[in-house]
């Protein structure tokens, strides 16, 4: 039985799947919006005629990008009426993506919370430019901006990321160190070794978008951190189990409460010790922990 003839603009979607879902996923923080993004490129590449682009990658990779910058204006508005922290819909990835350090620190809460302090083009710049390395006239098109005013805006996108961002990139053997210390010490009561883990000026973010129980506010401080942990995981009734996983690139715990998977902790790290703590709860957040989802830079 004959195949049937392949069709170019398929094939050229599906080699760079990967990549656009990412793009899209690093812009926006959400899978469930990154999946209407690519179907939102798909209908509008399946118009596009092949014969008149030179780079497929390109094309691909601008469509991604004008359909993410509208959905994060959309996006921008949810958030103003979500119930307590947004914190990015956390993925389960392959284990190898902790070796990957550009991916794993691209992919990070940590730095996908430092995005949203961006305006939205200026977030499309940075992504583009350092995490995919597309050049300034690529972006520019992407963005209906100069490649001069392009540059400006990555100069200022990544002063203002780098005065946010750890001081160093942190291994995977450091995270899981961390986390394992982190994890002792809550499954132990351990209060002081919660305190040694932690720093000073440890952030725990809560997301539960208002369907579980999560802190309204940011908690600040290393001793109001450890004694809410310490006080949740031990009262009456609550059973509480923790898997290591990766997740978003990194080492994560997966949560169990009363035998049923309950949310994710990820965590930000400096100076071997925990700055920042982020627990999703939210149950609409949670699909893409079941599976692991594939994702490219290139």
């Amino acid at each position: 039985m004959n195949e049937p003839p392949a069709d170019p603009a398929t094939d050229a979607f599906i080699t760079h799947r990967n990549l656009l879902f990412t793009v899209a996923y690093e812009m926006l923080g959400s899978a469930a919006d990154a999946e209407d993004v690519l179907q939102e490129t798909w209908l509008r590449w399946t118009k596009v005629d092949l014969a008149q682009v030179g780079d497929e990658r390109a094309y691909l990779v601008r469509i991604t990008t004008r359909q993410a910058l509208n959905r994060l204006r959309t996006l921008s508005r949810r958030k103003e009426a979500y119930v307590g922290p947004w914190l990015p819909e956390p993925l389960l990835t392959a284990p190898d993506a902790a070796q990957d350090v550009e991916l794993a620190e691209s992919l990070s809460m940590a730095l996908i919370l430092v995005l949203e302090t961006l305006a939205p083009v200026e977030r499309a710049v940075f992504v583009l430019r350092e995490v995919f390395d597309v050049d300034y006239e690529e972006i520019a098109a992407a963005v209906d901006r100069s490649p001069a005013a392009v540059r400006q805006i990555a100069y200022r996108a990544r002063q203002h990321v780098d005065a946010r961002r750890p001081r160093r990139a942190v291994s995977a053997g450091e995270t899981r160190a961390a986390l394992e210390s982190f994890q002792r010490a809550l499954e132990t009561g351990d209060l002081q070794g919660l305190l040694d883990v932690l720093a000073p000026e440890v952030v725990y973010m809560g997301d539960g978008g208002g369907v579980k129980q999560a802190a309204l506010r940011p908690i600040v401080g290393a001793g109001k951190v450890a004694r809410l942990l310490i006080g949740g995981v031990g009262r009456t009734g609550n059973a509480f189990a923790f898997d290591p996983a990766v997740v978003n690139g990194n080492p994560a715990l997966l949560v169990h409460l009363d035998g049923e998977f309950d949310g994710v902790v990820a965590v930000r790290l400096e100076d071997d010790r925990i700055t920042g703590l982020y627990f999703v709860r939210n149950p609409e957040k949670l699909s893409r922990i079941a599976a692991e989802t594939p994702l490219a830079l290139r």
